[in-house]
């Protein structure tokens, strides 16, 4: 196997002690969210928003203001990507079925998905406003059911922003407001005197926001971990410098660490992929935050075959992944880590992220090895019943019962078997014996 790696970003020990001042700075966040409550909200939003209102929740006067300065272009844009999205996360939820089965006579067992009751949906919007991430997380909750949805997304330029508040209302929030990064996502987890706390946390964000996620689950669900954007771009010389370029870049400008990863097996289309970039920057609105992201986190790895571009792409894991080649669906058939696949060159991850119907809030840091992203399904728990309808069952899985559960030492679960086949099948077991 030969891998050269062209350009590499920041090493792993400087990103872990990246991780490790995030980690202090939210912890000490959280507790004093937890002691202080909305005093704490308010100071934090103070300091990082210079945002001060009398009240942190939207009223419906105030939701109504803020749609009204959207535009009715942006509007019909808003509405199309919602029913994008509705559609695909009714077909998912429509795959999820309630089951019973009965597995012997008399015996019956099976499955419902209840939603969970109680969801907090954080909207990033630091140096972008993610009006699509509104669409994800509340727009799929709605399609899960769930009896009470509340969201958040910081001010911009000291205001609500319309076209999110707009993108919550229309996605079906029931409540609404207007906080920022982790002391929003620690105020829907926690609670304080003025927000009844959520089960369940989910929406992406900056590194603070995922800490803040990764220390509260527990006391509540989330998602996943999500992160910083990261996107892999892997190509062969069916495309050209440009495309990659740009699909590269597209995504490094979410933030200064987003990475960004070229995967070819083409030398020359790596190389002229760098040289690309370098007039992109120069040109690229974004460029400030891009060429940070790039200069820190971009790598350009060159392999000699397919299958090693496969195995490097399933080591990384990464959250997007961009596959443009002369065998898109080889690696569809056999990726097995990712967030989200995006096939062939008509296809690109700012679709997915915004329009396209899919759900962009998808896993990081390799966790797409153990989870997929946000779907309809998150929002669903899946619990199990049993139901023994006849006597004859009743003693005979009792019997069962009972002997495995002295196999194990358990002699009062072994009794609660015993007392059935007592009861239902007129056998008379000694209080602490097996059932024969």
């Amino acid at each position: 196997m030969t891998i050269t790696i062209l350009k590499v970003g920041k090493p792993e020990s400087e990103r872990a002690e990246d991780d490790a001042k995030v980690r202090g700075t939210v912890e000490a966040t959280l507790a004093d969210i937890q002691t202080r409550g909305d005093a704490a909200i308010r100071d934090l939003s103070e300091k990082f928003d210079n945002y001060s209102p009398d009240n942190f929740r939207l009223s419906q006067s105030e939701i109504d203001a803020a749609m009204s300065k959207v535009s009715a272009r942006d509007m019909d844009d808003i509405k199309f990507a919602q029913t994008q999205i509705r559609t695909f996360a009714e077909a998912q939820r429509a795959s999820m079925t309630d089951i019973e089965v009965e597995t012997m006579p008399g015996v019956f067992l099976g499955h419902k998905n209840i939603p969970v009751q109680s969801v907090g949906c954080y909207v990033p919007g630091g140096k972008f406003p993610m009006v699509a991430s509104a669409h994800m997380s509340v727009l799929t909750a709605t399609v899960a059911k769930v009896p009470r949805i509340i969201a958040s997304a910081p001010p911009m330029n000291g205001a609500p922003h319309p076209a999110i508040v707009a993108a919550m209302q229309l996605g079906g929030a029931h409540e609404i407001y207007v906080m920022g990064g982790m002391q929003a996502v620690g105020a829907m987890a926690i609670g304080t005197e003025t927000i009844k706390p959520v089960d369940m946390l989910v929406g992406p964000g900056n590194a603070f926001v995922a800490e803040a996620k990764r220390q509260l689950f527990g006391r509540v669900g989330i998602d996943l971990f999500a992160g910083p954007t990261e996107t892999m771009v892997i190509a062969d010389d069916t495309v050209d410098a440009e495309m990659c370029a740009t699909d590269l870049l597209g995504q490094a400008e979410h933030g200064y660490n987003s990475p960004a990863v070229l995967l070819t097996n083409s030398r020359k289309l790596a190389e002229a992929t760098l040289v690309e970039i370098d007039r992109l920057l120069k040109i690229l609105p974004t460029a400030a935050t891009a060429s940070v992201s790039w200069a820190d986190y971009g790598e350009v790895i060159l392999c000699d075959t397919y299958d090693e571009m496969l195995a490097v792409a399933n080591d990384i894991a990464s959250e997007h992944v961009q596959v443009m080649t002369d065998r898109d669906d080889w690696f569809l058939e056999n990726m097995h880590s990712y967030g989200a696949l995006f096939l062939g060159p008509r296809t690109n991850v700012a679709n997915g992220d915004k329009v396209i119907g899919t759900n962009h809030t998808l896993p990081t840091k390799k966790a797409g090895r153990y989870t997929g992203g946000l779907w309809v399904g998150k929002f669903l728990k899946t619990h199990s019943y049993q139901r023994i309808t006849t006597d004859e069952a009743a003693a005979s899985i009792g019997a069962v019962g009972s002997r495995l559960c002295m196999l194990e030492g358990f002699v009062g679960h072994a009794e609660q078997c015993n007392v059935r086949v007592r009861r239902y099948g007129g056998q008379n077991v000694p209080y602490g014996a097996a059932a024969e």
